[in-house]
């Protein structure tokens, strides 16, 4: 069964253009060519990336977060309560609103005082200021050198500056060992960040950036596979160019640095859009859609390579908008008040307005004392301290 499923996933007739076969591709001592196999190793060197992001964030990024003022708010933590926390773990993290009132009653609490513990415990488990600035240098010193990489690989590469070079030979085009190793550490990086997705910072496209690394992981593989190498190394520094300026703009606003951190969410916004949605449908989808019709026909290659680049595309075009969106705030407000991808914590508003609650309460209260208090003075029953007495000892109102 193993056996003849392999056969059928390794037809030529899948990987390469009509005419040529696996036989077209044998290697030799001169000439090597992309190897399924080769793909293996980016798993152990993907769990190199955990241990050594691991040691990264202990060993330079927290204390750093430290030395640059990057301090984590006091969150009050929920009062210890085995019922709700069973109901919190096993069934809701956010109850409704008869949910709370069935919890308060077999808890023997105010309705008020379940719904806030239910804010605090969600407050707990979101990550911390420090979490989400170890990250960011993280991905930011790993996209500076990835980019930089590419871009030493790539400068004296033909296809770099003529695309329709890309398809020149194809597919029998000989892998360069930089080739190799950039491909590997890319791919080993967006494993790494498979592996560690359930403890990293989850924002509101989460979902997203499932999709997203997905469908990179697949690309860059399939690319491997079949030797689309040349347009697949395009595809990584076109994307690696606007992280470069995501990750510090994240690092300042962490910092507090709110001009810096707006002028570097202006920068990174037009690398952004200028690369996505301009640079990649040119260099990329447009060569792979167009010009490389001038090489071979159509093959079923060609239409799994072209609907993971479309995938990209239009994610693109859906992180695109949130930017245009927070740019147009921008403009109408004269600074960047959050990102719009990050889950804000309930106590920033909600315990606010709790506070303004009670004080809205106490000045009634207060109030209601003061007119209480005016109402018995206007029948004369007021304390004798509020009065005057005058020489010929008629009392007179203050």
């Amino acid at each position: 069964m193993a056996r003849s499923l392999n056969e059928w996933l390794w037809q030529h007739e899948f990987w390469l253009p009509p005419g040529i076969t696996w036989e077209d591709m044998q290697e030799s001592e001169d000439v090597h060519y992309p190897q399924p196999r080769d793909l293996l190793l980016s798993i152990p060197f993907a769990l190199i990336l955990v241990a050594i992001r691991c040691a990264f964030e202990r060993a330079i990024a927290l204390p750093l977060s430290s030395k640059l003022g990057v301090k984590d708010k006091q969150r009050p933590k929920a009062q210890p309560n085995p019922m709700l926390e069973t109901f919190y773990s096993t069934r809701c993290k956010n109850p409704e609103e008869g949910e709370l009132i069935s919890l308060a009653k077999q808890c023997d609490l105010p309705v008020r005082k379940v719904e806030r513990w239910f804010r605090r415990r969600r407050n707990t488990d979101r990550p911390s200021l420090s979490k989400k600035f170890c990250e960011a240098c993280w991905r930011f010193t790993f996209y500076i050198i990835s980019f930089f990489t590419g871009l030493a690989v790539l400068y004296d590469k033909p296809w770099f500056w003529d695309h329709r070079e890309c398809w020149t030979g194809y597919p029998q085009q000989p892998l360069q060992p930089s080739l190799f190793w950039y491909y590997l550490l890319e791919l080993s990086f967006y494993w790494s960040l498979v592996f560690t997705l359930p403890f990293d910072v989850k924002r509101k496209d989460f979902k997203e950036q499932i999709v997203h690394h997905a469908a990179t992981i697949f690309l860059i593989s399939f690319s491997y596979c079949a030797n689309y190498i040349r347009i697949g190394t395009l595809v990584m520094v076109i994307h690696d160019a606007s992280d470069c300026f995501l990750e510090p703009t994240k690092i300042f606003n962490y910092m507090k640095w709110k001009k810096t951190c707006d002028s570097l969410f202006m920068i990174f916004s037009a690398v952004f859009l200028i690369s996505r949605l301009v640079i990649f449908p040119y260099t990329v989808l447009y060569n792979t859609y167009y010009y490389s019709m001038e090489i071979f026909q159509p093959f079923f290659g060609y239409y799994f390579m072209n609907a993971l680049l479309i995938i990209l595309q239009l994610l693109h075009v859906f992180w695109s908008c949130l930017i245009i969106h927070m740019v147009y705030k921008f403009i109408l407000q004269g600074t960047m008040e959050k990102d719009m991808r990050s889950d804000t914590e309930e106590s920033d508003k909600d315990e606010e307005r709790e506070k303004v609650r009670e004080k809205e309460k106490n000045g009634i209260a207060y109030f209601s004392n003061v007119t209480s208090n005016n109402y018995i003075q206007r029948n004369g029953s007021e304390p004798l301290h509020n009065r005057t007495h005058l020489t010929n000892g008629h009392v007179k109102e203050r």
